[in-house]
């Protein structure tokens, strides 16, 4: 099986902001190790842990950000998070050890952890070992995903999460194969199977000028949404800037190079949009 998986000392500090530039952490793994430690989900690769965030479910949260994500959203504010080995290796002990520093934190207010990325369940074994760990502490659990690799989770994972931030980036095909370079028919599959379970869903959908804020696209979105029956939430997010500096510095093509953030009252037709079919949007 190779060489060992290097991991961080112990001292290396794990917190840090997702919106800082991190590249090659796990250059040095090898493919054969990697492909292990995707099997085993003793070890994770990781952008970022963050603390103390009050946008990524209910309560505070602890954030923790995986590298790898088949999707390449020309938005994206991580994309330095699209390749797995720009993320640290760390084993599932040490990940473990640090949610346990906030527990009584996060219960006191009423808080959890929250696994982003990337795409997490590019790593779910991983993920659903973090996850099986918190609930044992008696910390909430949420997953943020695009959903398009929903089909990795048995039912049983399912019950693993709490709540599901589920990324809905735009529901005409060839708009998000646009946006994002894939298919979104495995991501209504995946909402659908959420739904059909009773899964409680939070959407997340992205404003984008030029994209995504043509308010025909914003119903489609909303009536599917609203059409699941267990979303308890829309944030209407919209873009931003602060990502643009990793794509440069990455060397990497930048569709939105110029846009600028949506006007707030396209963000607040946005949102009127989801009220108006039902949902509690934000």
């Amino acid at each position: 099986m190779g060489s060992a998986i290097a991991t961080p000392a112990p001292e290396t500090p794990l917190v840090g902001s997702p919106y800082e530039l991190r590249v090659a952490l796990g250059e040095k793994v090898g493919e054969i190790n990697i492909r292990a430690a995707l099997q085993s989900g003793d070890c994770g690769f990781v952008h970022s842990f963050t603390t103390g965030s009050a946008v990524d479910g209910p309560g505070m949260r602890v954030v923790v950000w995986l590298t790898g994500c088949q999707f390449k959203c020309v938005y994206c504010h991580n994309p330095d998070t699209w390749k797995m080995t720009n993320g640290m290796p760390v084993t599932l002990s040490r990940a473990v050890e640090e949610l346990r520093k906030y527990r009584t934190g996060l219960q006191t207010m009423k808080g959890g952890l929250t696994i982003s990325g990337g795409e997490p369940l590019l790593q779910h074994r991983f993920v659903l070992k973090l996850f099986a760990a918190a609930r044992e502490m008696g910390i909430h659990t949420a997953l943020d995903t695009n959903g398009y690799l929903g089909d990795r989770l048995t039912d049983s994972d399912l019950g693993l999460a709490n709540l599901v931030l589920l990324d809905l980036k735009a529901m005409t095909p060839d708009l998000h194969r646009r946006l994002t370079s894939m298919d979104n028919r495995p991501v209504h599959e995946f909402a659908r199977r959420l739904a059909g379970a009773g899964r409680p869903i939070w959407v997340r959908f992205v404003l984008v000028p030029g994209w995504t804020d043509d308010m025909g696209e914003v119903e489609r979105i909303a009536a599917f949404a609203a059409s699941l029956g267990s979303v308890e939430r829309v944030d209407v997010l919209p873009f931003h800037q602060l990502g643009r500096f990793k794509w440069h510095n990455l060397e990497m093509g930048y569709q939105l190079e110029n846009a600028k953030p949506p006007p707030r009252a396209t963000v607040d037709e946005a949102i009127a949009r989801f009220r108006a079919v039902g949902l509690s949007a934000f």
